[in-house]
């Protein structure tokens, strides 16, 4: 009977195969296949969701990736529209629901990226050790010849810098592919000793790049990780939506084309060889990237160029502290070193999303894209400024407090304004991630805008600004306080 229900487990896991690399499983065979897979990733799903729509192609993508690892990991979905004793045993109330299995068993929800090259970077970190050990020739050069990243220390002895580089593994799985080895043979092979060293695959060899980024700091875990997440990339590195940690740097130029260098490497090297030619000229100065369209496709949006985004040569935008620069021009080699210098030097004007400029201000000042600098940057007045978003339920409550705000300080040299940031883009220099965010900028200190964390009510807002204000306010004291003999 126990090789009857092996040959039946068998059978279906090749039936499930042949239809593609993600397995689906059913309600009567989920709890009998989840157990064969030492680890296992299950996307709960319904056929009519959006984001299941949306994920599906990554999902099949990872898949057969995922499953030649070692050791494999197995990408199941279970359609919980017709599945729901599955669906309800693991208490799926939406989709997509992600869950990890080790050895059939539930272990955590997983909370990683939805892209690709996420999922399989984040579930390799999850499988096996932090860091394989590398014990032959063999598995040195397998290791090293697949199409990913991967980060190598190579060790004579026990060391501090062996300490440090399973500290790092431990923390940076879900990000980086690591493995050690103290194998003579391989040591002798790669030509490293005691060091940590970024092996690139080798369809992203060119001549502009080393193929091998070696590590030359201490062993301090920290300098590690900078190392790992800064300096491995290259010069024009492949960003996708699974790396973005590794391209925060500004300014960084992203080129957009239809980068794949499983389907087409020929024309991705085409286009990235020209790229590379232009950020050699810019080592440590700017950072360069190159992003698929279609992955970048609201990205694209944002940056301004989407009235270009079907052009059949790459499209360009470069991200500074001073903005988002969208190149007009056509691509080319000198059109995109030009532009560079033109952005660098200060002389291009960033693109910026933004409503009509008010006809008339009343108390409460409205910002937007096209007048933030010379409303709120260049006044020679402290300012309190709001992001909102129209639909959001706090701003709304806060509305006629910041209103009667205004209103009380009509006649101070304070600027209390506000800005639509789902309709207008919110200058770097300010971090919104919910609604409603508020800061404080100082007349003098505009660059150094201050999170306000204080009460929502007039009188908190009065006691922080006569607390803060540059000059002090004509109608209340420092404490809050109104001043007697006053209009004010």
């Amino acid at each position: 009977m126990i090789w009857v229900q092996a040959a039946l487990v068998a059978s279906f896991l090749a039936f499930a195969s042949a239809g593609g690399a993600v397995l689906e499983y059913t309600d009567g065979n989920f709890e009998d296949l989840i157990q064969t897979h030492d680890i296992a990733l299950v996307k709960f799903y319904a056929p009519w969701c959006g984001h299941c729509k949306k994920m599906a192609p990554e999902y099949e993508k990872a898949a057969p990736k995922l499953a030649s690892n070692d050791p494999p990991v197995a990408l199941v979905k279970v359609d919980c529209t017709t599945e729901k004793t599955v669906c309800d045993k693991y208490g799926v109330k939406g989709f997509p629901t992600l869950k990890i299995f080790r050895n059939g068993v539930q272990a955590q929800d997983y909370d990683g990226p939805r892209d690709a090259d996420g999922i399989v970077k984040f579930m390799r970190g999850q499988s096996g050790p932090s860091s394989k050990e590398l014990k032959t020739v063999a598995e040195f050069e397998k290791f090293i010849g697949g199409d990913e990243n991967v980060v190598v220390g190579f060790f004579d002895n026990e060391s501090k810098l062996k300490d440090s580089f399973l500290k790092v593994a431990d923390t940076e799985r879900d990000r980086f592919s690591f493995a050690h080895t103290s194998n003579k043979d391989i040591i002798k092979k790669a030509g490293y000793s005691d060091d940590v060293v970024v092996f690139t695959p080798k369809k992203l060899h060119n001549k502009f790049d080393t193929n091998e980024f070696k590590y030359d700091g201490n062993y301090d875990t920290d300098k590690i990780k900078n190392f790992l997440v800064h300096e491995t990339v290259g010069l024009a590195g492949i960003r996708t939506q699974g790396n973005l940690f590794q391209f925060e740097q500004k300014p960084i130029v992203i080129v957009y084309f239809n980068v794949d260098y499983v389907k087409d490497p020929k024309g991705s090297n085409y286009w990235r060889n020209r790229v590379l030619k232009v950020a050699q000229n810019y080592k440590r100065k700017v950072q360069f990237a190159v992003s698929n369209k279609e992955e970048f496709s609201s990205e694209i949006e944002t940056n301004g160029l989407g009235e270009r985004k079907d052009s059949d040569k790459p499209i360009v935008a470069i991200l500074t502290n001073e903005g988002k620069f969208p190149m007009d021009q056509e691509f080319s080699v000198d059109n995109l070193q030009q532009f560079v210098d033109e952005v660098l030097a200060g002389n291009a004007e960033p693109y910026m999303k933004s409503e009509p400029i008010p006809d008339e201000q009343g108390d409460v000042k409205v910002a937007v894209g096209k007048n933030f600098k010379q409303l709120i940057m260049d006044a020679d007045k402290d300012v309190l400024i709001e992001f909102y978003a129209p639909w959001c339920g706090h701003c709304k409550s806060l509305a006629p407090k910041y209103d009667e705000l205004a209103a009380k300080l009509n006649k101070e040299d304070v600027i209390i304004a506000k800005m639509d940031a789902t309709a207008n883009d919110v200058p770097p220099l300010f971090e919104v991630r919910g609604f409603p965010t508020l800061f404080w900028l100082p007349k003098n200190a505009k660059s150094n805008p201050v999170p306000y964390n204080g009460g929502r009510e007039v009188k908190d807002f009065v006691n922080f600004i006569s607390k803060h204000s540059t000059d002090g306010l004509k109608g209340f004291t420092r404490d809050g306080k109104k001043k007697k003999n006053t209009e004010l």
